[in-house]
């Protein structure tokens, strides 16, 4: 059996945190307007504020749609996140390892 090295279980660490993050904590962050949002209400042009493509995706406004549960959904919300953006970046490492040369034995 292959044993994990210290940078792999600094990854699986690190993923698990922010894993862990995501659920428990993302349910408490505040409902109130983000920056550009709050300057957009104080300037008086949010009504011309339209939805984006994806405004009725399954994951839209920091929920996971068909969950009542509003706590339950953040939360898996924010783990579906952690888990894309992680996929996405172990994906573009192992892409870039693969198209970098080798380096030669030393003679």
């Amino acid at each position: 059996m292959k044993r994990l090295t210290n940078t792999s279980r600094f990854v699986i660490a690190g993923l698990v945190v922010a894993l862990a993050f995501a659920f428990f904590v993302s349910p408490y962050a505040s409902s109130s307007p983000d920056g550009l949002e709050k300057v957009s209400q104080q300037e008086g042009f949010d009504s011309t504020a339209r939805d984006h493509a994806l405004a009725d995706g399954p994951l839209a406004d920091y929920s996971a749609r068909g969950i009542d549960n509003e706590g339950l959904s953040t939360g898996l919300a924010g783990v579906a996140g952690v888990a894309l953006c992680f996929g996405l970046g172990a994906g573009l490492v192992l892409i870039v390892r693969r198209l970098r040369p080798t380096a030669a034995a030393p003679t």
